[in-house]
């Protein structure tokens, strides 16, 4: 059973599980806005926000701190530097899921995740 399980493993191995996440933010955070699956969308929530949370500080140990979850460091500098400092008043909530479609190959549920204004 799967009562209070903290997360969804996404039928992958936990180290493709944290590649997967890592690109998708990495997409996010370059682009603004993406298309996924709903389950990979509602994940990438969780993963972007406690990364928002932590870039907000805008220190040195921030930096570190996110790039040691992203791996790169364009996307690392443009989170902390512009994406992060609009929510310093902002207790969370940084982005936002719309269902879009069903996707033609398997039935998914597709959806948009995107940074909120």
């Amino acid at each position: 059973m799967r009562h209070r399980h903290g997360y969804r493993k996404l039928g992958r191995t936990s180290s493709h599980r944290k590649a997967l996440l890592k690109n998708l933010a990495i997409a996010l955070i370059d682009n603004g806005k993406i298309e996924t699956s709903v389950f990979k969308a509602k994940e990438l929530q969780t993963y972007i926000e406690r990364l928002v949370t932590t870039a907000r500080v805008g220190d040195f140990n921030a930096h570190r701190l996110v790039f040691a979850y992203l791996q790169n460091k364009g996307a690392t500098k443009k989170l902390v530097a512009e994406i992060a400092p609009k929510y310093k008043e902002r207790k969370g909530g940084y982005t936002r899921i719309q269902r879009t479609r069903t996707r033609r190959g398997d039935a998914s549920q597709m959806a948009f995740i995107e940074f909120v204004e």
